[in-house]
């Protein structure tokens, strides 16, 4: 649902072609797909960082390897867009998604070999992330069309995928402990590899043909442009729309300390505390089952609610306590009690970021704008495990995790003052306004780039 490429009318399809039977399908095997493939994730960002902590004991070597696997994944999800937009997102989901299961494969291989140094795994993490950004950008791409075809609203189909996907870091984590505590940390590379091969097999098998193909420009201005031109193009529409960058800007801040905090400092408290993996996967389950829980509900009634308020909030509750209650020392009750907490929280935030950049991104520029907004939102993740490790070799783990929790309210508060963000609920009813043909009922005052078409460069 974009203000440049306005929602079918209930009754027509994604092209207003009369729609004479509505089926969930699209939607339902896009999910399928994301589910599966989403899983295979967590479960990796588990088994991989445990095995290198307990086989090496460096917190460094451990945020190295997650390096490896995230700034690819960063890189490569920001500048696949345009060729998303040219060939299709639906083609090159299955495909990353199948190359993603082949070094997966090859890890637990070449380790039962004895082939498996550390330059080797490095060089191996680094292929997944690279094939896991562009499918995985590929999916968000395809579904504002799903909801289109299915005749869902924009926000209930970005609440039902991070539902999703909240569901994926739901199962993923509970799986990932129960898989490394029983047949290992190399073992359970196996089931990430069948995941990443299962999310290539459906969408190749339960999309219809016509879906995931190119979306062109509705004046044919770049069906003849290059990819730099293409990639330029995005760039203009990210650069001139201060909302998108904004976003973009601050959740590279909170996802370098997230990215510190699941890969580095939980790890190091969860082993220096004496538990074992499995108390990782019960943190993350907790935090899932309510991320379920707001996910669903943003599902439902995210349409009619305040964004902005919602937002803040929701960020506020996800973030800095989750870091407090670990250097505060509470019990393991507490700490489950505030991991549910803050899913609750994030439950809401994914749907709201989607259907934002959806607005606001001319359908045939989407897969380089969110590509862009994603990639330039993911840069500080791959950094995130070296920071933490030479923070809690240089200051201590308690002191880190402090730090960590003041720089997350901070960024927040920050951020939430600036203009540009009461922008966030004007694009929807822009966005609705050009969808039936009315006229908004209020005007933007925050400049051109609150206009979702305003942006888009010609």
């Amino acid at each position: 649902m974009t203000a440049g490429a306005p929602t079918a009318e209930p009754g027509a399809g994604p092209a207003g072609r009369p729609d004479r039977k509505r089926t969930l399908r699209p939607l339902a095997g896009l999910l399928g797909a994301v589910a599966v493939s989403q899983t295979g994730t967590k479960i990796s960002t588990i088994a991989l960082p445990w095995f290198v902590l307990t086989t090496t004991g460096s917190a460094v070597q451990t945020g190295l390897v997650a390096l490896f696997e995230m700034a690819p994944y960063v890189l490569l999800k920001g500048l696949s867009g345009p060729v998303i937009d040219r060939i299709g997102p639906r083609r090159v989901s299955w495909t990353m998604d199948l190359a993603s299961a082949v070094p997966a494969l090859l890890i637990p291989l070449l380790h039962a070999a004895g082939a498996l140094s550390l330059p080797v795994l490095l060089a191996l993490v680094a292929v997944i992330g690279a094939a896991r950004g562009p499918g995985d950008l590929a999916k968000q791409v395809m579904v504002p069309e799903a909801a289109e075809r299915c005749r869902v609203p924009l926000e209930r189909a970005t609440g039902l995928s991070g539902t999703t996907e909240r569901l994926a870091a739901t199962v993923g984590p509970g799986a990932a402990g129960l898989l490394v505590a029983l047949i290992g940390s190399m073992s359970a590379l196996f089931v990430i590899a069948g995941c990443f091969a299962a999310g290539s097999l459906i969408i190749a098998a339960t999309l219809p043909r016509a879906m995931g193909r190119p979306h062109r420009d509705p004046d044919g201005a770049d069906d003849d442009l290059g990819y730099w031109a293409r990639l330029g193009q995005g760039f203009g529409v990210v650069r001139g729309d201060p909302l998108l960058l904004s976003i973009a800007l601050m959740i590279a801040v909170t996802n370098l300390l997230d990215a510190a905090f699941m890969q580095v400092m939980l790890p190091v408290w969860v082993k220096g505390a004496g538990h074992g993996p499995e108390v990782m996967g019960l943190l993350g389950t907790a935090n899932g089952i309510t991320a379920v829980t707001g996910s669903l509900v943003a599902a439902a009634i995210a349409h009619r609610m305040p964004r902005r308020t919602v937002f803040f909030v929701g960020f506020l509750i996800a973030g800095a306590p989750r870091f407090l209650v670990l250097a505060a020392g509470a019990p393991l009750w507490a700490v489950v009690a505030v991991f549910a907490l803050g899913g609750l929280g994030g439950g809401f935030l994914n749907p709201i970021l989607s259907a934002i950049i959806v607005e606001r991104a001319p359908r045939s520029h989407l897969a380089r704008v969110q590509g862009l907004v994603s990639s330039l939102a993911w840069s500080g993740i791959p950094f995130g495990g070296l920071l933490a490790g030479a923070a809690i070799g240089g200051i201590g783990l308690a002191p880190a995790l402090v730090t960590g929790g003041i720089l997350y309210t901070v960024t927040i508060s920050l951020t939430g003052l600036r203009p540009e963000w009461r922008g966030m609920d004007r694009a929807r009813r822009a966005a609705r306004a050009a969808a039936t043909g009315r006229p908004s009922p209020d005007t933007p005052t925050d400049g051109p780039a609150d206009h979702p078409r305003a942006a888009s460069p010609r």
